[in-house]
């Protein structure tokens, strides 16, 4: 890891393990892209600017040099209206209306280790000597609008980690029309662009596509992450695999509403943008004050999708997740929701706990229904009031007889929702989201707060903090219900009416900071509708998310496959449900159910109290099948091996660090009539190293498991699975 400048050639080299990424500053002090990809040499880079007079169409900002035209240029944060019309980074308009603005060069820092970003979440080093960060300083003369661009590259991963601060130091108000995270400029638009994009129950399916002319985009209007699209986007090459090829990868740390996006412009070059949704935003900046914007984190790899993915997890793994739950094994849970719903009581919960106790499930967690007088989805949400007729000794009573089953409590909760038949409603009604005179539109009979208000986050933080202090909690699920609409807050001016959306993040995040540093003890586990909110955002405060609502095994498969593409397995919740499913209504196996779901943070979403005893003793064998190698699966290295989205099965591995072991699972989903043999290929193995395989004893070499690779099993019917566990001899 290095960052190193070139004053006789106005070059910043910035290097990580593997990668190099290149700026250099033009004549005139503007940041000019040069080079990202594999590990460098620290040449002069020469000729890697290539100057060159185009047609009038695309004009010479500089009279006296027509080769220089932003309209061609690769740049690091470009403007639009100044011979560049491609779009922009950014866009500020004055008091005079225009939006004209030209950043150049004003200085620059290297400063070991990596700032915190205020009132954001970001990646972190916890030691100065783990990052370096490049500030560079740039300044609008007419305006006075300084822009800190900030680039941290980090010593064990090929990442970097991209934000800017836009200042006002000029004597008049700015409007930001645009402030994105980031912006990068290829030589070339030979890419295939890849995103994760879906619905709810139907979250993250891989989408791949060549990039032609013109923009091509996803993104979020809903004012939160979404279901719809997630906020990362990788371009790769056209021969890429998982093995092979190169592969830059674009992953926003936030939560909000955001854009990204690739352009393919008339030379056949490629610009990648992401960040915060222009649409329906703005800031106004005052003079002295100033705006920072979320980080974008950006890595490459020439060892195709899967070296792509691995440097997200080490990274997100260790150095965007915190907390003593960051590299801790998590307990095996049974949750009541699809047993019980709403309808329960306390014998209910205690005898679902006295069964998943001698399954050796170790934590229980009470879904929605405990508080106020939530007998259906149409009421009490804000009211974070334990219900008495459900549970008469309270919830202290109700975790004290959980715990005496030598099993943790855990609980939901929905803090971001109000219920308009609510007390806390019907005592604050402006404290939701809403705009004069208009209707105040309702999803699942609720609406949203308005975390912009600090009034309502510090409501918010006590009536959490009450519940959480009363009973010995050590597990919380934070859902998130419905997305915005009548965007606005009563306390606002009109002028910044549109700078709500991204207050309401603002807050969100101050609300979990507080929180979580309260209750260190307590694993927080982000839901939104399941995956709705699945963002690096919401991870540096909760270490795993609800991966999906849909727990049916089949559909599991491309969702987690495709989740797996940036986020690590431990941050996945998967859990076993009943059949048949909830959600498609379809019916598989116990041992299926169990396989796909044992390929994240494992548990079960279903009345225990009613199993059989045959299938009571398969839970138990998952469970104990399950301890043994959940180090595996929530901290080892992951390899996809087939893609659900290509064929008719699935299959992925976790291995050790140090290669001594590994755990694969596959699954077939229909059943093929005189099928041929199959063979599968293992990955990420020691070579030169033998094997066990616990299943029969077999001892393979790491070489033979890797290159040729072992038959599967014959497997019967449709919606089969199988699992291997490897130990190096």
């Amino acid at each position: 890891m290095s960052i190193k400048y070139s004053a006789e050639h106005r070059l910043f080299h910035l290097q990580s393990p593997n990668a190099s990424y290149i700026l250099q500053l033009n004549e005139k002090g503007v940041p000019m892209h040069v080079y990202w990809g594999r590990k460098v040499s620290d040449a002069p880079w020469e000729g890697m600017l290539v100057f060159q007079e185009r047609s009038s169409f695309s004009p010479n900002p500089y009279p006296e040099d027509r080769s220089i035209s932003f309209d061609t240029l690769p740049q690091e944060y470009p403007a639009y209206g100044a011979s560049d019309f491609r779009h922009p980074a950014y866009q500020v308009q004055l008091e005079d209306g225009s939006t004209i603005t030209e950043l150049a060069y004003v200085g620059h820092r290297i400063v070991d280790g990596k700032p915190k970003l205020e009132g954001l979440p970001s990646t972190y080093a916890e030691k100065d000597e783990e990052a370096q960060t490049l500030m560079l300083e740039l300044k609008d003369a007419k305006t006075g609008l300084h822009v800190l661009l900030s680039y941290s590259v980090f010593a064990g991963h090929d990442a970097i980690a991209r934000s800017v601060k836009l200042v006002n130091q000029g004597g008049t108000t700015l409007r930001l029309l645009r402030a994105l995270s980031g912006s990068i400029d290829f030589r070339h638009d030979r890419f295939h662009f890849l995103q994760l994009s879906g619905a709810w129950a139907r979250e993250r399916d891989l989408y791949r596509r060549q990039v032609v002319p013109g923009i091509q985009s996803v993104e979020s209007r809903r004012g939160s992450s979404s279901h719809q699209h997630n906020p990362f986007i990788a371009l790769v090459s056209p021969n890429a695999d998982e093995d092979h090829g190169d592969a830059y990868g674009f992953s926003l740390v936030y939560s909000g509403s955001f854009v990204a996006q690739a352009e393919v412009d008339q030379f056949r070059t490629t610009r990648v943008s992401m960040g915060i949704n222009p649409f329906d935003f703005e800031w106004r900046l005052e003079a002295g004050e100033e705006f920072q914007t979320p980080e974008l984190v950006m890595a490459y790899s020439g060892d195709g999708l899967g070296g792509m993915s691995r440097i997200y997890h080490r990274l997100y793994r260790s150095r965007l997740c915190r907390g003593a739950y960051r590299d801790q094994t998590r307990p095996v849970l049974v949750n009541n929701w699809e047993a019980t719903y709403f309808q329960f009581n306390a014998d209910k919960i205690e005898n679902i706990a006295k069964v998943g106790q001698e399954l050796g499930i170790e934590l229980f967690v009470l879904d929605d229904g405990w508080f106020g007088k939530r007998d259906n989805d149409d009421s009490s949400l804000g009211d974070w009031k334990v219900d008495y007729r459900k549970l008469p000794g309270g919830l202290a009573d109700l975790a004290s007889r959980v715990n005496k089953l030598d099993m943790q409590f855990g609980l939901w909760f929905e803090p971001e929702m109000v219920s308009p038949d609510s007390d806390l409603y019907r005592a604050h009604p402006d404290w939701c989201l809403h705009v004069p005179e208009r209707r105040r539109t309702e999803a699942r009979k609720q609406l949203i707060l308005d975390l912009s208000r600090d009034d309502v986050c510090d409501y918010l933080i006590e009536s959490v903090s009450s519940v959480l202090r009363s009973a010995p909690i050590t597990y919380v699920k934070w859902d998130m219900n419905r997305n915005m609409t009548e965007i606005g807050s009563a306390l606002l001016k009109p002028e910044r009416q549109r700078e709500t959306a991204h207050r309401y993040m603002l807050g969100l995040y101050r609300v979990l900071e507080t929180i979580t540093s309260e209750f260190p003890q307590i694993l927080f586990e982000s839901c939104s509708g399941g995956g709705g909110r699945f963002d690096p955002g919401m991870l540096y405060y909760m270490p795993q998310t609800w991966t999906s609502d849909n727990t049916d095994a089949v559909s599991r498969l491309r969702i987690q496959y495709g989740t797996s593409l940036v986020y690590p397995i431990s941050t996945m919740g998967a859990h076993v449900s009943a059949v048949p499913n909830h959600q498609v209504h379809r019916m598989t196996s116990l041992k299926t159910r169990g396989d796909v779901a044992m390929s994240g943070n494992f548990g079960y979403e279903l009345d225990l109290t009613q199993m059989t005893d045959e299938e009571k003793e398969q839970v138990k064998i998952q469970v104990r099948q399950y301890k043994e190698v959940r180090h595996l699966v929530q901290f080892g290295e992951f390899h996809r091996l087939r893609s659900p989205f290509e064929g008719n099965d699935a299959a992925w591995m976790m291995v050790a660090a140090d290669g001594s072991e590994a755990f694969a699972a596959y699954i077939r989903v229909l059943a093929e009539p005189n099928a041929p043999l199959d063979w599968i290929k293992f990955k990420g193995l020691d070579a030169n190293a033998k094997y066990r395989a616990a299943d029969n004893g077999a001892v393979y070499g790491g070489d033979q498991l890797m290159y040729a690779g072992l038959p599967i099993p014959s497997l019967h019917g449709d919606y089969q699975s199988y699992v291997w566990r490897f130990n190096r001899i």
